[in-house]
């Protein structure tokens, strides 16, 4: 003990001092680097290169050595101007909305169905979920044989009800509703688990109060089921939307977009344009993919501004 001024200082305090916490800002970003970096890598960049293919004249040798001249763009008006592209642009609307209507209808009503909780109805569920397991180039391998013209199921069927075979893949007038239906088949089951959770969120005492009301089977469906599904149906819708957009598996195994470009979409164009021919034409092949991806941009935009709307009203 010190004596300063003939007064005892008190003993200098030797405790250890407890170290101030870390700040939650810092353990946000330790969270959040990795998916940052995840974006950055695997989306943000692969976009990047591919907006500058899109705006440079790229062959083999300069995608090599990277030296490609800028032609801003040349490569889209390219794309706008080809013969090609006005019936691509039909067969991917007709196939995406095709698709869409059909893959959510169905899908709406399985989802209904198995709602009523009935015996086997968990597996037969299961079941349902099989197509959306099964890689793609398995179930398009599949119905590639099913239409096939001599050997295929669907042909022998309509022989064995007396109707003449169809050319499913190898007929113009064929060829697109053939992997339409085999788009639908594959996306029913993913409509399916996302309307069947929507449906158990919906309090079964409204169909209790609107069945002692008088209200019907069908009355109760549209006054009360679809309309409280309309938030997990714009999402269903947009995620279809998105996903039938890029398909390229299906239809490149199934009908290679023939014949005749009968089949074939955006995605099957953009890849037909780059790694199709002997002189790939990079610029115009990203172009088309740049395409698909605004149309898909739009579309997200649209249901973010309807999701704002209805949280403000």
């Amino acid at each position: 003990m010190r004596v300063r001024n003939g007064a005892a200082a008190p003993p200098p305090d030797r405790t250890p001092r407890s170290r101030r916490p870390a700040s939650p800002q810092w353990a946000a970003w330790a969270f959040l680097t990795p998916v940052t970096l995840y974006l950055a890598l695997f989306y943000a960049y692969p976009l990047y290169r591919n907006l500058d293919l899109s705006l440079r004249d790229y062959t083999v040798r300069s995608f090599v050595q990277g030296d490609a001249p800028f032609t801003g763009l040349e490569n889209y008006r390219k794309v706008f101007d080809d013969p090609a592209f006005a019936p691509a642009l039909f067969h991917t609307v007709v196939f995406t909305g095709v698709c869409l209507v059909f893959q959510y209808a169905l899908g709406l009503a399985l989802a209904v169905f198995f709602n009523q909780h009935f015996r086997l109805s968990a597996t037969l569920r299961a079941l349902f979920l099989v197509p959306w397991l099964l890689p793609l180039i398995v179930s398009a391998s599949t119905w590639s044989w099913m239409f096939n013209s001599d050997s295929g199921i669907v042909n022998a069927a309509l022989h064995a009800i007396g109707l003449d075979a169809v050319n499913w893949l190898t007929s113009p007038s064929w060829s697109l509703t053939s992997v339409i239906i085999a788009n639908i088949w594959i996306g029913v089951p993913f409509n399916l688990v996302v309307l069947y959770s929507g449906l158990q969120s919906i309090p079964s005492g409204l169909y209790e109060a609107a069945a002692l009301d008088g209200a019907g089977a069908w009355r109760r469906f549209w006054s009360i089921t679809f309309p409280l599904l309309r938030p997990v149906s714009a999402i269903t819708l947009l995620l279809g939307l998105v996903y039938t957009l890029k398909v390229f598996d299906i239809i490149w195994i199934m009908t290679k977009g023939g014949p005749a470009d009968a089949s074939t979409t955006f995605a099957t164009w953009s890849y037909r344009l780059g790694f199709g021919n002997l002189l790939p034409a990079f610029g115009p092949g990203a172009a088309v993919g740049n395409l698909l991806v605004v149309a898909a941009l739009a579309f997200g935009l649209v249901y973010m501004r309807v999701q704002r709307k209805q949280a403000y009203s």
